[in-house]
């Protein structure tokens, strides 16, 4: 690649990509020799990009955090899923992004060539985003973690569990997961030898320790399910106990996988035993059934369903 401009938009873009290239390889990419590779960098110092470089054999050159933020080089694809995002990211429950996202999308549109813009309005009017509801999270936490993550940097931070219990955490940060809407951390806490799930809402002061993270087999594959399975194993389970009032040949197939044990009781009722569940999941099953029915154990779960009761019964205007 001959033409220097063009070569320093191509050695930008490599650089972007958060890792550490060796000169060779990046020669090889660009087709040139690492003596210009070296001038290049010199360069791009010049015009304000912080490239460092480092020495060795496993060394190389990365673009590392500055004083300002220099000008990024995005490829099309690129340049439309960062302005799709944005566009969507104030329905999302993070905290104070919903004015930046506007600001930085403004910033993009305002420089998107013709055809770009386009794209993005076409997906635009083509979607819907739900406003998110749930607790929202501080995007600095999400920072930290995210750098971690690329770094492969262990963390520091205070953890407020459910009951209000405050503890400090060493972790090695492995992925950010977006389940429902929440955001959790999947990491490796140092302290207890094993992986744990961290809703980052309750994450506080998380901060980079500069320390290495081991190398370590993650606990799954499709982190996405172990987040929803870790925290549905830890939710407490029932075997609940209840008279429908209809006969069982009626009820098996409206309740499908989660059949259970049903005993035919005569004068068109059946007495379920279902399988091992939570007390919000047991009670959608049986509202869903579309009939009466009597609890006759757990109390666990007859408490829930009078919960249910008062708020459907508040919900009714007189």
């Amino acid at each position: 690649m001959t033409d220097t401009p063009a070569r320093l938009l191509g050695l930008l873009s490599l650089l972007q990509t958060p890792r550490e290239w060796p000169g060779s390889e990046l020669a090889g990419r660009l087709g040139v020799s690492p003596r210009t590779i070296r001038r290049d960098v010199e360069r791009l110092r010049d015009l304000g990009y912080p490239v460092e470089a480092s020495r060795g054999v496993a060394g190389g050159y990365r673009l590392v955090a500055g004083t300002a933020m220099p000008p990024l080089v995005l490829d099309d694809e690129e340049a439309v899923a960062i302005a799709v995002g944005l566009r969507t990211a104030a329905g999302q429950s993070v905290s104070g992004i919903e004015e930046a996202s506007v600001r930085a999308l403004a910033k993009l549109e305002q420089v998107l060539p013709a055809r770009l813009r386009r794209r993005v309005g076409t997906i635009g009017t083509a979607t819907v985003a739900v406003p998110a509801t749930g607790p929202v999270v501080d995007p600095t936490q999400l920072t930290v973690f995210a750098g971690a993550i690329t770094n492969r940097e262990t963390v520091r931070f205070r953890y407020c569990a459910h009951d209000g219990a405050e503890t400090r955490r060493r972790a090695e940060p492995l992925r950010l997961v977006a389940a429902g809407r929440r955001w959790y951390l999947v990491a490796y806490d140092l302290d207890r030898a094993d992986w744990r799930v961290f809703r980052a809402d309750r994450v506080r002061e998380a901060q980079a320790t500069g320390g290495r993270a081991v190398p370590r087999e993650p606990p799954a594959t499709d982190l996405a399910a172990y987040v929803v399975d870790r925290f549905h194993d830890l939710a407490p389970s029932y075997r609940a106990v209840v008279v429908l009032a209809e006969p069982a040949s009626r009820i098996d197939p409206r309740l499908g996988q989660a059949t259970g044990d049903l005993t035919d009781l005569g004068d068109g009722r059946c007495r379920w035993r279902s399988r091992p569940d939570t007390v919000d999941w047991l009670a959608f099953r049986l509202l869903g059934l579309g009939c009466a029915f009597t609890v006759e154990e757990p109390p666990e779960l007859v408490e829930h369903l009078k919960v249910l009761a008062a708020r459907a019964a508040a919900a009714v205007p007189d």
